[in-house]
């Protein structure tokens, strides 16, 4: 994922392009001839609001739904076993919509360089479709995929359906840099008006002319779904699913959170609990994450709901959330490096420690602060945590604590979180640690006060941390320092059955701000080895469309 691939991000040069064209490299047969056709699912893993899809639908004489599990994408060591569940989840669920529709999902397992030449032979291919994909590797694959197609003579048409605008589009209207403030960023989305309007999804009226080239073999040519046991995970540690991942379950909780108008209307995102026993937001991410929801859906089903009344406004608001989505997509289309420090034009550069034993701790929900543990263990237990507390433990990892990388807290994010978008994440853990887009440092989140704001009683702490069930209340956030005869009766012994703090808060946090504060004179100073941070560079080099019309033309 280099920094020159990076640089390349614009999808068109040209701003009269309506945002969900297809955008077509090149043609391999005759206008109006009927075509065989694969639909690639990637992230966009629903029938609702998929224009790819429907693209792929128009002219189509046989069409292949399929999904390939990406080795360099979907392995054990970049995603834990509840992204894995949700994954599987989404695509049976996306299998029994198509089967509504007499068709199959195809799911097949290797590089898509190697499978899709092979792919386009045998099944006498001339089309392929798919949803456009801003992440670094996501790019420079479909470079490569698009132009292997063009040798087996197969048109690749893809179209913009993942974020509510074509973010490129944002950052031409900004002069070519990414808005970096989320202020800014909405002056920009004023020129482009309100996201289109979602499409429906297909009917079997709509393929009615479409074959359907689904076997009773469909299995056993090695095109079904793959089982988790069957794909080397071990399941034995996995409790019930909070969270199911699919389309259908996208669309009822999204009308579930609809239909609590009011709460909708005055929703404000800081004033939600981080802590409480069941989520206080929609938990929606996921949906998002891996496409089973529309963002323009949402986005739109929201703007219904608010219609002719009172409700608040971004950046609070849940449109303001979808925004604060958009934002950080933008920003890691049009910012080098996104996701790391080194070369990363907008990110303070911080002597960060090297410590694995903090860092396993942290980790592991061994840190024996109870907060940011119980926060943790939800964390590897449900692959979901609120907003705030992952401010909460990130700050602890970062510039609050233990002083260690963002990067290392990211990786881990990344792992075990069923909604672990790349670009979210990257910037989430940006700005938590300080390193770009907030810079005050100095506030930092206490693993003790903050989470007595909204649960005083410590419930949520028992849930997770049943260890620490007999605590009597004033101890429950800081059992060390219950009196021993006070462990005794609880039953848990710390630094026995539960670890004593690994470091003293009230010290440590106050010499990080120092060193922050040492970080950030550096910067302001320009000793800092990397390019001044929050100075977006302007994009050089050709687009990606452009590097694809030059190949055509060679």
């Amino acid at each position: 994922m280099g920094s020159g691939l990076q640089k390349s991000v614009s999808l068109c040069n040209s701003l009269k392009r309506v945002v969900v064209a297809p955008l077509i490299f090149f043609a391999s047969f005759s206008a109006g001839m009927a075509h065989v056709c694969i639909h690639w699912f990637r992230k966009g893993l629903r029938l609702h609001d998929n224009p790819a899809l429907m693209s792929a639908l128009r002219g189509c004489k046989e069409i292949y739904p399929l999904f390939i599990l990406d080795p360099c994408i979907h392995n054990k060591e970049s995603m834990g076993v509840n992204p894995w569940r949700f994954l599987m989840g989404s695509l049976q669920d996306l299998d029994g919509s198509l089967r509504k529709l007499n068709l199959r999902l195809f799911v097949v397992r290797g590089k898509p360089q190697d499978i899709l030449p092979q792919l386009f032979q045998k099944w006498g291919v001339s089309r392929m479709t798919y949803e456009y994909d801003t992440e670094p590797y996501s790019r420079s694959r479909d470079l490569k995929v698009s132009e292997l197609a063009k040798e087996h003579g197969v048109e690749v048409v893809y179209k913009i359906s993942h974020t509510l605008h074509d973010v490129d589009r944002i950052i031409e209207e900004n002069n070519g840099k990414a808005p970096l403030t989320y202020g800014r960023f909405q002056t920009v989305l004023k020129t482009l008006g309100p996201p289109k309007r979602p499409i429906p999804s297909p009917t079997v009226e709509d393929i009615k002319d479409v074959k359907a080239p689904c076997v009773e073999s469909h299995e056993e040519q090695q095109y079904g779904l793959p089982s988790l046991e069957e794909l080397g995970h071990d399941l034995s540690c996995l409790q019930e699913a909070q969270f199911p991942g699919g389309e259908e379950e996208a669309l009822r909780r999204l009308e579930e959170s609809m239909e609590r108008t009011g709460w909708v209307c005055s929703f404000e995102k800081p004033q939600t609990a981080p802590n409480s026993l069941s989520p206080s937001t929609t938990v929606l991410s996921p949906y998002l994450t891996f496409g089973c929801l529309s963002a323009r859906t949402f986005w739109w089903r929201l703007a219904d709901v608010y219609q002719g009344k009172k409700h608040s406004a971004p950046p609070v608001s849940l449109h303001g959330q979808l925004l604060w989505r958009e934002f950080f997509y933008t920003a890691s289309v049009g910012v080098p490096n996104f996701d790391r420090m080194l070369d990363n034009p907008v990110c303070t550069q911080i002597d960060w420690d090297t410590n694995p034993e903090y860092l396993s701790a942290w980790k592991e929900a061994r840190t024996g602060f109870p907060f940011i543990d119980a926060i943790m263990t939800q964390l590897r237990r449900e692959g979901w945590i609120h907003h705030l507390a992952r401010h909460a433990v990130a700050c602890f990892l970062t510039r609050g604590d233990l002083w260690i990388s963002w990067e290392e807290g990211k990786k881990v994010f990344e792992g075990l979180l069923l909604d672990g978008d790349w670009a979210l994440n990257a910037g989430n853990w940006l700005w938590l640690s300080a390193s770009a887009f907030f810079h005050q440092y100095f506030r930092v989140y206490s693993p003790i006060a903050f989470g007595k704001k909204t649960d005083k009683h410590g419930e949520y702490i028992k849930k997770y941390l049943p260890v620490l069930k007999k605590f009597p209340v004033e101890y429950i956030y800081e059992p060390w320092k219950a009196p021993l005869s006070v462990q005794k009766a609880a039953g848990c012994i710390v630094g026995k059955d539960y670890p004593s703090p690994i470091v003293e808060h009230e010290v440590i946090s106050k010499q990080n701000i120092q060193r922050m504060k040492t970080s950030y004179g550096k910067r302001s100073q320009g000793v800092s080895e990397s390019p001044q941070p929050m100075k977006a560079e302007k994009r050089k080099g050709p687009s990606v469309l452009d590097m694809l019309k030059n190949k055509k033309k060679k």
